[in-house]
């Protein structure tokens, strides 16, 4: 209320001398009134000059007054935009309405809100690079860890694995024993340890997944399916076209199928794997399937099977995945994914 009693006291005199200099002007005018015309007059009941007077304080107290409630109002509402930037709202959409004295307050005020508005900008812009180079240095140390727990994995229990295959096989033809009971059981360490093999490529598959550096995805599935053909005792047949995409989708499709390989490895038991990887009707279509022991999708351990981080990797690259599966049913699982304008080469192998 400073403000309005303010502007009300200055309104009021300004009023007020402006009335004088006018009566001032009049009596200058007219230098010899009839002054008792004047006085002897009366305006509803009361003598010409106490109404004169009266009028003229009158107006400058109701002019005075609503200017300064005016004012008032004005810079009521600027306070109140001073509010909501203190407590960090957006003030942009509440206008003030000030006399042209103040026009430049407003547009000072414009301009603070713009620097505040950037400000803020700069500081969201600057928290997410600062959470996206902390996700990344994420990503990044897990991802060496990852590759330093394949090596010693690799380069210990891998190879002991490999020696004790071999011990086992050297073993079996050069016993002389032939006790049944004997021999069931080292046909069970074998068949164990040739397990431990099988689960621990499909390890060293998941913790160390083979990029595709610059070949293209059909090149890569080859080459995959081609190694791990040498190494596990599975039946992989593969047909795969050379289709058109960009790296991304390649290289989120080439994972899928090593961390569904990696899964068949593990927990599939199978004794046949079929990959196909096809464009019809404008979509890519890959497709796993194994003979295996399978589960219930509904109540199984869909988890064991890494299907989660498939599924984000499908939605991520604008596809679908679907899994199939029962006990003692083998498994398929599909990824379908929209591709237009693509050229179909096929190359078919097994």
């Amino acid at each position: 209320m400073n403000i309005f009693a303010k502007q009300f006291r200055q309104v009021f005199f300004v009023i007020l001398v402006i009335s004088l200099i006018l009566l001032s002007a009049f009596v200058v005018s007219f230098p010899q009134p009839n002054w008792e015309v004047y006085i002897e007059k009366q305006i509803l009941d009361f003598p010409f000059a106490v109404f004169l007077v009266v009028a003229i304080i009158s107006s400058a107290f109701f002019f005075s007054l609503l200017y300064g409630w005016l004012q008032w109002s004005a810079f009521k509402k600027l306070e109140e935009r001073i509010d909501l930037l203190v407590t960090g709202k957006d003030a942009s959409s509440e206008k003030t309405k000030l006399t042209a004295e103040f026009v430049s307050i407003e547009q000072k005020f414009q301009q603070l809100e713009q620097t505040i508005a950037e400000q803020k900008l700069a500081a969201r812009r600057l928290v997410l690079e600062k959470t996206e180079s902390q996700e990344s240095l994420i990503e990044e140390m897990v991802s060496q860890e990852r590759q330093r727990l394949a090596r010693e994995l690799h380069d210990s229990v891998s190879q002991q694995l490999f020696a004790a295959s071999m011990m086992m096989s050297a073993v079996n033809e050069n016993r002389e024993s032939h006790n049944p009971i004997e021999t069931k059981q080292l046909a069970m360490v074998e068949e164990m340890i040739q397990q431990s093999q099988l689960e621990m490529r499909a390890l060293l598959l998941h913790l160390r997944p083979v990029p595709l550096n610059g070949k293209s995805l059909k090149e890569g599935i080859d080459e995959l399916l081609v190694e791990l053909s040498q190494k596990v005792p599975l039946s992989i047949h593969w047909t795969v076209e050379e289709i058109d995409m960009d790296r991304g989708m390649e290289d989120h499709l080439f994972r899928i199928i090593q961390e569904s390989i990696s899964n068949t490895l593990r927990h599939a038991k199978a004794n046949r794997l079929d990959v196909l990887n096809v464009w019809r009707d404008d979509f890519v279509i890959l497709r796993i399937s194994d003979d295996g022991v399978g589960f219930d999708v509904k109540t199984g351990k869909a988890g064991s099977y890494g299907l989660q981080n498939m599924h984000e990797r499908a939605i991520e690259i604008g596809g679908t995945l679907k899994i199939i599966s029962l006990p003692s049913k083998g498994t398929k699982l599909e990824v379908k994914v929209p591709l237009k304008q693509i050229e179909d080469e096929e190359g078919s192998h097994g």
